[in-house]
Parts: structure tokens; C-alpha cells; sequence
């Protein structure tokens, strides 16, 4: 085990039971060994796909549609 790992777990006792079993059902999933931590709906599922595809093609938002957003939740 890492030394970081190490940290990690050591952080992660001090730590109420039901987020240790978070940590350990993140961990699972993340080797593998555990149920998916996120299921995606189908319509998510064809979003995050779309979004990839757009992602390889070099599609973008510009600075002033990035702005946008944000000037749209800011106070």
C-alpha cells in the first residue's frame, strides 16, 4: 500500500460509519469489485455520448458563451 493510501485510510477511520462505507463502496467500484457507484439513465446515458463525440470533434463553447453562462448565475 501506498503511503498515501495509507493517509487515506487513516483520514477515512476517524470518519462517521456511513461515510467510511461510502469510501469503501467508491473504492470497490472504482477496482471493480462493487456495483456501479452512478448509474446513467438511457437519455444521460445518449447526453454523456454526445457530448464525447463533441469533445473529439473539437466542439467548444467560446469565451463570450462561457461568460454568458456565468453572468446568467452570478448575484
Amino acid at each position: 500500500m501506498t503511503k498515501r493510501l495509507e493517509q487515506a485510510m487513516d483520514r477515512a477511520r476517524s470518519l462517521p460509519a456511513y461515510m467510511q462505507d461510502e469510501i469503501a463502496s467508491l473504492d470497490l467500484a472504482y477496482a471493480g469489485e462493487d456495483k456501479a457507484v452512478l448509474v446513467l439513465t438511457p437519455e444521460e446515458e445518449a447526453d454523456l455520448l454526445e457530448a464525447r463525440g463533441e469533445m473529439e470533434r473539437g466542439e467548444f463553447a467560446d469565451t463570450a458563451a462561457v461568460e454568458a453562462v456565468f453572468a446568467k448565475y452570478r448575484g
